[in-house]
């Protein structure tokens, strides 16, 4: 089923709690819109309708390639080079935070970029979802003036709803992003994501319909497949359709648990070897010491984190957590910052720039994580609460600090610029 409508306007809000002011998307046609505007809790029903495209045929790459393009606009050395103008335009950011399903949301992102983040996606949006439901468009999608260079993402499998879901956000972001990556069950269930490598005629559709009708780049996020030559085909075939950047995800389809399946860097070098467009590594960069290394033995434009950073959002300013220090030569400053300071930063941009609870919960559970194991009896007080409120979560760092429980994390004794002069240098 198609979905045709009037395209929304995008407007700023002021909250009333704070002075800040922040994006909310509102449709002015409310034609096919739930009356109650309530988005449906269960994901996996909101996530599992196929498209009529699911049904076409799956090509390999080559027989895409050798598909005429539609347009000049698509074809041609222009395309490219505007592609490589863009990104110098936007600094050549290299320390990038990835998608993360309800974990990338905007406060989140503003705490990375105070620690050396040079741009961010936003979660996975849901593009059926976002077109039909403001609710869902007011709660998970806001940004600010400071949050660029930004990626807006979208899931899809229907290149008309995509288009007019990215439409709504093209003036507040510097790419959109389709994500051809998404490993997960309710990924399959609702065909998109990684499952989508299955059906490489609609992924062509998807990367074309953007970028012959938006004012800013397509860029996709990928997983390779099992066999090399088919992942740069893949990454061809997804250039000539006119995606201007691409983030390689090192690991395949069913390699889901990062902690067990290393990310084939190799893989990574290979397509950034075989593209004309910026090419972004994503897997393994758990410090600062992963992002010089694969900076240097891919040879991509800039790196990805996704895990790590829910864990450390200090990343990209050079602290590590006690697990990445271990066995290291290196001297480390133990001194400086510790989890509960970042959660504590975390929910204060959280009440000037606010989010739905759920992402809120679930940050100071992965901040906290290390903490609660010594005080369970503060993460069981935390699991009681059916109704968080910002007084009870700065009271529950207290406790942890009253009880004498800190976990810091490390810095080697190298200045933040001598690390970030090192990055930028590779």
């Amino acid at each position: 089923m198609r979905y045709r409508r009037s395209l929304s306007t995008l407007f700023l809000l002021s909250k009333s709690n704070n002075s800040h002011r922040f994006m909310a998307i509102q449709n002015m046609s409310s034609s096919s819109q739930n009356p109650n505007g309530a988005v449906n809790e269960d994901d996996e029903q909101l996530c599992s309708e196929h498209s009529e495209h699911s049904e076409q045929q799956p090509q390999t790459a080559e027989e895409i390639l050798s598909i005429s393009r539609p347009n000049g606009y698509l074809s041609g050395e222009s395309r490219i080079e505007r592609a490589w103008a863009h990104w110098k335009k936007l600094g050549q950011p290299k320390l990038l935070v990835a998608p993360m399903v309800d974990n990338s949301e905007l406060p989140f992102r503003m705490l990375c970029r105070n620690y050396g983040a040079q741009a961010a996606y936003t979660p996975m949006l849901h593009s059926r979802i976002f077109t039909e439901n403001e609710k869902y468009r007011s709660q998970e999608f806001t940004t600010c003036k400071e949050d660029r260079p930004l990626f807006v993402q979208f899931c899809a499998n229907d290149p008309d709803i995509l288009l007019e879901a990215a439409r709504r956000v093209e003036p507040y972001c510097d790419y959109v992003d389709i994500n051809l990556g998404c490993p997960q069950r309710i990924a399959r269930r609702g065909n998109y994501g990684a499952f989508l490598m299955d059906n490489l005629h609609l992924v062509k559709s998807l990367v074309e319909k953007l970028a012959s009708n938006l004012n800013v780049p397509v860029s996709c996020k990928i997983r390779i497949f099992p066999n090399l030559q088919d992942t740069i085909n893949y990454a061809k075939m997804l250039e000539d359709a006119g995606c201007a950047l691409l983030a390689v995800h090192g690991r395949t389809r069913d390699e889901k648990d990062g902690k067990k399946f290393r990310a084939n860097w190799n893989a990574i070098k290979a397509v950034r070897d075989a593209l004309r467009i910026p090419v972004l590594a994503n897997g393994d960069v758990r410090h600062m010491d992963d992002v010089e290394s694969c900076l240097r033995e891919t040879g991509v434009e800039g790196v990805l984190s996704a895990e790590t950073l829910l864990e450390n959002p200090a990343l990209f300013a050079g602290f590590r957590t006690a697990e990445w220090v271990s066995g290291s030569e290196d001297i480390y400053d133990n001194g400086k910052l510790d989890q509960a300071d970042l959660l504590v930063e975390y929910l204060k941009l959280c009440e000037k720039y606010p989010v739905p609870w759920r992402m809120i919960r679930s940050h100071v559970h992965k901040m906290l994580g290390e903490w609660f194991r010594i005080r369970p009896d503060v993460r069981a007080d935390l699991n009681a609460q059916s109704k968080l409120t910002f007084e009870f979560l700065y009271s529950l760092v207290d406790r942890l600090r009253e009880a004498g429980v800190r976990i810091p994390l490390y810095a080697k004794e190298t200045s933040m610029e001598s690390i970030s002069a090192n990055v930028l240098a590779t």
